[in-house]
């Protein structure tokens, strides 16, 4: 029988404007390197990676989300309102943590592209992965 074993998954995330995209998403401290033309790697945390890729459809790319388990939501939301006061990155937009339904305090945060990354605090009562 074949080794079926994943080790890593990768998601594309479009960029209206890459070298924008780039640029906001190592504001937020990430690692960010070209790995091609038009396609760079960023790198969240040792295992946590994703691509920005020179490619937009705006309806693709506001239907992106990606979710990153935090353990303070409030603290990134302050992290990237003040990044955002700047004035730097048009288009990108932070909202203040809430509380959702299925039990998890959580930080929206909309890129230059659109795309929405949900920073989100898993309450102990709540914490059901879903």
């Amino acid at each position: 029988m074949s080794d079926l074993k994943a080790t890593d998954l990768r998601p594309f995330v479009p960029a209206q404007d890459f070298a924008l995209s780039k640029a906001f998403y190592s504001s937020l401290g990430w690692e960010t390197r070209d790995v091609a033309d038009g396609m760079a790697l960023v790198r969240l945390a040792d295992q946590q990676h994703f691509y920005i890729q020179d490619y937009y459809i705006k309806e693709v790319a506001e239907n992106c989300m990606l979710h990153l388990t935090v353990t303070d939501a409030q603290a990134w939301y302050r992290h990237v309102s003040s990044i955002l006061q700047q004035g730097r990155f048009p288009g990108a937009r932070v909202q203040p943590p809430k509380l959702q339904s299925y039990g998890a305090i959580v930080t929206f945060v909309h890129d230059p592209a659109g795309v929405l990354l949900h920073f989100c605090e898993w309450k102990p009562a709540g914490r059901m992965h879903a």
